[in-house]
């Protein structure tokens, strides 16, 4: 079949890739003429498919990157894997509409559209359909297939892939569901039939909001915890002994990436505005997690004034740490982020280093307490705060060298000069 991704990012350029080794020829769609470039010369930007893949389908010509939409033409399936983000703190479906638009000039009877991007409930009913036959002249669930399929894309995780993560599937009728689930059933080992479009778009946005709220919860848990004087990193590997009813979720500097901080926010957004009521568990880990990193700079504040009778001001402090996740570059709504420009409006001179992100983003690759470092060492700073704990990073030799470190992830082990969140 022809396959037509529309959208080359984190969740499209792994589906482009496995359809293509499937056995489908896979157009990638990226209106980003700079991504599309790379793609067509064989150099991933994603960090879960390494060059050497994208080569590979290249060669076969199983896949081609193209920034043209006439290249939409003739498609059997096109999934729509575009970003959703947040503008004003309101949903923006500016991409989606964008998506749907080109593919119904394209769009020919039998053809199968379906939309991967996470959003709110009816999205794809309400706005999508409704693009797609107003500019193809044709009626979706008769003339042609539209269908759901969350994303399930955890970047960096190299246990749980596309291929074998549970995939939802979802379609407008009963015909249009089989449509969906026998491409998906192509590349990935396990389908989940979803009985409606809105339940497979909940479901999606539910995960998300699961996480947000327990990680809100163990992020005010730490708070509660330091003012008491009791260890919350002992207290949740306590608590983890229950081989039942428990989920152990650590605390942190704050969310990052593009689902957490922007999915639950779909969800209560549209409940508000659809049906004026308050999702308000969402709104308070909402409030929780968004004022982590100001938590972790007052953390770091007191210590250095009560500890070393110094001020943030003029303080020099070194971050681990820029990505959202270890072991990844993605740095989208990183807390990390929100850490280290918050102690530089403070006057801190902060180096961020991180091994996964160029200088040009702010950080430096080149990690002063790593073997060979020509940087200045470790000792050389008034604080360390460890915000994204990669693997590269040497903790022993950290621990032996700090002044101080606040370890926001609680990966080393406490120590007179070494606060866990």
């Amino acid at each position: 079949m022809h396959i037509c991704v529309l959208g080359q990012g984190y969740v499209g350029l792994p589906l482009a890739m496995r359809a293509a080794e499937a056995g489908h020829t896979v157009t990638g769609y990226e209106p980003d003429r700079t991504r599309c470039e790379a793609l067509a010369s064989g150099v991933s930007y994603v960090e879960d498919i390494d060059s050497g893949r994208l080569q590979s389908a290249l060669a076969s010509g199983a896949y081609t990157a193209s920034s043209d939409p006439q290249d939409l033409k003739g498609f059997d399936v096109a999934v729509i894997t575009v970003p959703t983000p947040l503008t004003d703190r309101a949903p923006d479906l500016s991409c989606v509409r964008a998506a749907g638009r080109a593919l119904a000039e394209w769009l020919e009877p039998g053809a199968t559209v379906v939309l991967e991007s996470t959003t709110y409930p009816g999205t794809t009913r309400d706005v999508l359909i409704p693009l797609l036959e107003e500019g193809s002249g044709l009626t979706a669930g008769r003339d042609f297939h539209v269908g759901f399929s969350p994303e399930r894309i955890d970047p960096g995780n190299a246990d749980w892939r596309l291929e074998n993560t549970p995939k939802i599937v979802a379609g407008l009728t009963e015909s249009c569901l089989r449509r969906v689930k026998d491409f998906y059933d192509t590349v990935t080992e396990v389908t989940v039939p979803a009985s409606g479009l809105e339940e497979a778009e909940l479901a999606k946005v539910f995960e998300n909001t699961y996480r947000h709220v327990n990680i809100a919860l163990v992020n005010e848990l730490s708070r509660m915890a330091h003012t008491l004087g009791v260890d919350v990193w002992h207290t949740l590997e306590l608590a983890a002994t229950k081989p039942f009813g428990f989920t152990k979720f650590q605390p942190g500097p704050g969310v990052g990436g593009h689902c957490l901080p922007i999915d639950p926010v779909y969800l209560s957004h549209h409940v508000k505005a659809r049906h004026g009521q308050t999702f308000r568990l969402i709104e308070l880990a909402q409030d929780i997690n968004e004022s982590q990193p100001d938590y972790v700079v007052r953390r770091l504040q007191d210590t250095l004034s009560r500890r070393f009778r110094r001020s943030v001001h003029g303080a020099r402090i070194l971050a681990l740490g820029a990505a959202y996740k270890p072991g990844t570059s993605d740095a989208r709504q990183s807390p990390a982020a929100e850490v280290t420009d918050r102690l530089r409006a403070m006057g801190a001179d902060v180096t961020v280093v991180d091994p996964y992100l160029p200088v040009a983003a702010g950080s430096c690759r080149d990690i002063p307490f790593a073997a060979g470092s020509t940087t200045e060492r470790v000792a050389d700073f008034d604080a360390v705060v460890l915000l994204t704990p990669h693997s590269e990073f040497d903790l022993d030799r950290l621990a032996a060298e700090a002044a101080y470190v606040l370890d926001t992830r609680g990966v080393m082990t406490a120590a007179p000069h070494i606060e866990r969140l």
